[in-house]
């Protein structure tokens, strides 16, 4: 059986305020190039389909534009919300579409239904477990102690019997050690970690969340990233597809296609004076969408605007120089709203108290403001 594994296309997303749909539109028509010459058996899309919970209607059209091209080549399709998302509008018309091959997540509900297809080899189950925290859970299982994510994604797979056969889960979590870059949802101190422990038993988990294509403590656990480069964190990232073939039981082939966007997204560096030399120009990709470091000491008037005639996608403009330095504001990372909650209470703490916080004080922290964001949740 042939699994095409997708994720976090983010529809409706714009970047710097530039709007992304055109290069989204470009990405899902090269996928269903890749779709329609492999030929999948099941496709699966782990989560964050869209940018926004109450996505706009020209993000609604590009998905069912593509959900509809999808269904001409690969006889299911597996669909879960993720943290972008909302539940409810992804499983809107979740029992008519089954029909036609197209499983959507329903919101869940404490409980986890596989759906069963076969090849040559047997019968593989398929479990859609959307993107859950603690509160979701707790509210089915008020006999459980559920106080982490690992607690709760462990017990919303107990009704995943291990029956001896091939199992695939579709979920959208973090999983503890794999890597995060800048344009993904941080929680308080990594409270959202998933212990990879909880997933044992399943011949592949298709994750969704994580922007970077990479496979957690074995490579049937695995993050295929997203489609396209949603920030400058993700420059040096290799966008692709995944492509599972499954075999007998314990046989699988794990593979990446390369996808090639309409504009890279690239950050280059340099002196104002050397960045407009006609000998730099010309060896850049004039479309790609850019952010610029200028190295002067003074700052350049109407950089941006004087940058543009040359590289008319310039979305961000940063200065590199003594002056940034010294107020630490060169790098994004290190900006005070780029920081946790947890890591700003701590500064905080620790000026104020002349010393850091020790480990009981930043669990104390961390479970508190948790708490108060799953409230306002």
């Amino acid at each position: 059986m042939k699994l095409i594994h997708l994720s976090d296309l983010h529809l409706g997303k714009r970047l710097n305020d530039f709007s992304l749909l055109d290069d989204q539109k470009h990405i899902l028509e090269q996928i269903l190039g890749i779709v329609e010459s492999q030929r999948p058996d099941v496709l699966i899309m782990a989560g964050d389909i869209y940018d926004k919970a109450a996505p706009s209607a020209e993000a609604v059209a590009l998905f069912d534009d593509f959900l509809s091209g999808l269904s001409a080549y690969v006889p299911d399709i597996f669909v879960i919300s993720g943290n972008h998302d909302s539940p409810e509008r992804i499983a809107f018309g979740s029992r008519l579409l089954d029909k036609s091959g197209v499983h959507l997540s329903p919101v869940y509900d404490g409980t986890l239904r596989p759906i069963t297809l076969c090849d040559e080899h047997g019968e593989v189950d398929f479990f859609m477990l959307p993107f859950i925290k603690p509160a979701n859970v707790r509210r089915f299982f008020p006999d459980e102690v559920i106080e982490s994510y690992t607690d709760a994604v462990r017990i919303a797979l107990s009704d995943a019997v291990d029956k001896g056969g091939r199992r695939v889960l579709i979920t959208h979590q973090f999983v503890t050690g794999a890597s995060r870059c800048d344009s993904e949802e941080v929680s308080v101190g990594g409270s959202d970690n998933v212990d990879a422990a909880v997933f044992d038993g399943f011949d592949y988990v298709a994750l969704g969340h994580l922007h970077g294509a990479q496979s957690v403590q074995r490579s049937t656990l695995r993050y295929c990233g997203t489609p396209l480069k949603y920030s400058f964190s993700e420059a040096g990232h290799e966008k692709s597809l995944t492509v599972v073939e499954l075999g007998a039981k314990g046989d699988i082939d794990i593979s990446a296609i390369p996808l090639t966007p309409l504009h890279d997204l690239r950050e280059i560096r340099g002196s104002y004076d050397t960045l407009t030399l006609r000998s730099t120009y010309e060896h850049t990709a004039a479309d790609d969408y850019l952010r610029i470091t200028l190295t002067d000491e003074d700052d350049i008037p109407d950089a941006a605007a004087k940058l543009r005639v040359i590289y008319p996608n310039l979305m961000r403009l940063d200065y590199d120089n003594r002056r940034t330095r010294a107020s630490g504001t060169l790098s994004v990372s290190e900006r005070p709203n780029e920081k946790t909650p947890l890591e700003l209470f701590s500064e905080l703490y620790e000026k104020q108290n002349g010393a850091p916080m020790d480990d009981e004080q930043e669990k104390l922290v961390t479970s508190l403001i948790s708490e108060i964001w799953e409230a306002k949740a």
